[in-house]
C-alpha cells in the first residue's frame, strides 16, 4: 500500500474501534485508538502473513503486549481478512471470539494471550528465540504500552532479549504519556526512554507514531539490523483522532454517551475522506 492507502486503512480501524464499543459502552479507546497506526503498518505493510492460513509456519507474529488495545487489533485482523467484518460488532459479547483481551484460543491471527502487562514483551522474545532455534527467518513484532515500562518483567525480557541477540524482535513503543488513572510524569515517570534501551544494548528508534511514512520507515530500517532487538519509540497522542478523548486519561477506559459518539462517528468519516 501507498502512504495515503495506509493512512486510509488507519481512519477505518479507529473508526471500527468506536463502532465495536458503541454508545453507552465502557471501552479501551484511549490505547487502541493511539496505537492505530502503528498496527496498520504492520498488518497492511510490514509482516508476512497469511489470513487463509492464520498458522503457516514462515509467518511473521504479531503481539499486543499492552493487551487491553485489542479493539484495535481484532479491527486490523478483521480489514486483513482473517475474519468477517460483521464479528466486530460482536467484541465482548458472552461466546464471541472477541473478548476483552486477545485470546489465542477463540481468535483467528492472535498469537498469545494478553492483558497482564509486561508479559507480552516476554511472550514475544521467547517467540524470537523459539523462531531462530528452528532455523526460521521470520520476526516478532511487539506493542508495549508506555504504562507498562513501570513492570520490571519488561526489563527482565529487555535484558534476555539483548543477551541472546535476538535481531528477529522488533518492538514498538505506543508513547502516549498517559495511564489508566493519569499523566504518567505525574505517577511514573521512568525518564529518559530511549537512553534505558541503549543501554540496555537494544538499538533504538525515534518516530511520531502517527506520520505513516515515519513509521514505515522505521520498520524497514529495523529489517537492515541483524543482531541486536528493536525498539521503535513512537510519540503518539492517547485517543487519537476522537477530539474528546485525545490526552484524557478518563478515556483509557471510557464511556461516550450517545451526542459525544455521534460527534467521535462524524469526525472519523470525515477523515477517511
Amino acid at each position: 500500500m501507498t502512504i495515503p492507502e495506509l493512512e486510509r486503512k488507519a481512519a477505518e480501524l479507529r473508526c471500527a474501534v468506536v463502532k465495536m464499543i458503541g454508545a453507552g459502552k465502557k471501552g479501551h479507546y484511549g490505547g487502541s485508538l493511539s496505537s492505530a497506526d502503528m498496527v496498520t503498518a504492520l498488518y497492511f505493510h510490514k509482516m508476512n502473513i497469511d489470513p487463509c492460513n492464520p498458522d503457516w509456519e514462515k509467518r511473521d507474529s504479531f503481539v499486543l503486549s499492552k493487551g487491553h488495545a485489542a479493539y484495535v487489533q481484532y479491527a486490523a485482523l478483521a480489514l486483513r481478512g482473517y475474519f468477517p467484518s460483521d464479528e466486530l460488532m460482536n467484541a465482548k459479547k458472552p461466546g464471541s471470539i472477541l473478548q476483552g483481551h486477545p485470546d489465542m484460543n477463540k481468535t483467528p491471527g492472535v498469537e498469545c494471550n494478553t492483558g497482564s502487562l509486561a508479559q507480552g514483551i516476554s511472550q514475544a522474545a521467547g517467540m524470537a528465540a523459539g523462531l531462530r532455534l528452528s532455523g526460521l527467518d521470520s520476526k516478532v513484532y511487539c506493542i508495549v504500552g508506555d504504562g507498562e515500562l513501570a513492570e520490571g518483567l519488561v526489563w527482565e525480557a529487555a535484558m534476555a532479549a539483548y543477551n541472546f541477540r535476538l535481531g528477529n524482535l522488533v518492538c514498538l513503543l505506543d508513547r502516549n504519556g498517559f495511564g489508566a488513572m493519569g499523566a504518567l510524569k505525574d505517577r511514573y515517570d521512568i525518564g529518559d526512554v530511549r537512553a534505558k534501551f541503549n543501554a540496555f544494548g537494544w538499538h533504538t528508534i525515534e518516530i511520531d507514531g502517527h506520520d505513516m511514512g515515519e513509521i514505515v520507515q522505521a520498520l524497514d530500517e529495523a529489517d537492515k539490523v541483524k543482531d541486536l532487538p528493536v525498539m521503535i519509540i513512537a510519540r503518539t497522542v492517547k485517543g487519537k483522532g476522537v477530539e474528546l478523548a485525545e490526552n484524557q486519561a478518563c478515556f483509557h477506559n471510557g464511556v461516550m454517551e450517545m451526542e459525544d459518539y455521534h460527534a467521535a462517528i462524524c469526525q472519523l468519516e470525515e477523515a477517511l475522506k
